[in-house]
């Protein structure tokens, strides 16, 4: 029975793929690292689409409205969104999948049910979700991962990041859902973003990802584009970090925070990231002491001009926690 939500470009009809990558990107996104990591891997590896998505039937429209070119007595373009299931080729040959696209809006229930339609059809096996999710964490260390799956046996052992809680859905966490209740293979891999860089692109967390995804699916992935922009994007943060004593006490006390609980992960510690007992300011200390900072840095840097190389919009204050 075809399925109304998406077609099958031609010539693909036969695929196959052990390895599905789910790189939708969304509000449920932290430091935009799914973007990255779908960005990543259709510039670097060879790609051949397979699937395209009816976006009318899943976008609203009103409330992403798509970004429209105008000249001078007429419009000549319009950025519309695309939801697409692409073939791509790892650093060995071997075939992968990648969904990436924005997260629909619309008929989640549907959308789901084409992609597990789709899992079966070219014979996946297991299916790898990737997004960031914001905490409080510092840039100066590594980029940690909270991983989840349909089977605890299809993820290592991990520190406990966070207890129970109950979180906002989305397309991602249901496919997940719906796939383990099929019987099938699903992993999700969450990036821990720093909270008061939630609203930029932080290639660490992206570079990390693929890295996870490359172990646990056993597929051969480059990383070394989002490594070198990685490495780029600390130094540009430190730089403005080191102009501000009160950010950099911030990052200060939440470098504190994560080494404990780090250290207490070695003893094998119960406690989560979110419960040391560090005294750490709140999320909307940190936001006011970030948007503060960020306001100067933008008056510094109009006074200085446009070639002062100031970027006020590198770190963000964003009031997620």
């Amino acid at each position: 029975m075809t399925n109304r939500l998406y077609v099958i470009e031609p010539g693909a009809e036969d695929v196959r793929a052990g390895v599905l990558i789910n790189a939708l990107t969304g509000p449920m996104d932290a430091g935009h690292v799914a973007q990255l990591v779908a960005r990543h891997l259709t510039t670097s590896l060879p790609v051949t689409r397979v699937a395209t998505f009816d976006a009318d039937a899943l976008i609203d429209y009103r409330e992403r409205r798509p970004t429209m070119t105008f000249e001078e007595w007429r419009f000549t373009d319009m950025d519309e969104p695309q939801i697409v299931l692409d073939q791509l080729r790892d650093d060995e040959g071997d075939p992968v999948l990648l969904l990436h696209g924005p997260e629909p809006d619309l008929r989640w229930q549907g959308f789901t049910d084409a992609v597990i339609d789709l899992v079966e059809r070219f014979g996946v096996e297991r299916t790898v979700s990737v997004h960031g999710i914001p905490m409080g964490v510092p840039h100066t260390r590594p980029t940690t991962v909270l991983a989840h799956a349909t089977q605890r046996e299809l993820i290592g052992p991990q520190p406990q990041m966070i207890g129970t809680v109950q979180v906002p859905g989305s397309v991602s966490a249901m496919m997940q859902l719906r796939l383990g209740q099929a019987g099938r293979e699903a992993v999700g891999f969450a990036a821990n973003i720093p909270h008061y860089l939630a609203q930029s692109e932080f290639p660490q967390g992206a570079a990390e990802l693929v890295r996870q995804i490359s172990r646990n699916a056993h597929v051969a992935l480059p990383v070394g584009d989002l490594e070198a922009a990685a490495a780029e994007a600390t130094q540009e943060i430190d730089r403005q970090v080191s102009q501000s004593g009160e950010v950099r006490a911030v990052v200060q006390a939440l470098e504190k925070q994560f080494d404990a609980f780090i250290s207490g992960t070695e003893q094998e510690s119960r406690a989560t990231l979110m419960s040391q007992p560090v005294d750490i300011p709140t999320a909307d200390e940190i936001g006011a002491e970030l948007e503060a900072f960020l306001a100067e840095q933008f008056v510094q840097g109009a006074d200085a001009g446009p070639e002062s190389g100031t970027e006020p919009d590198q770190l963000e204050s964003g009031d997620e926690s």
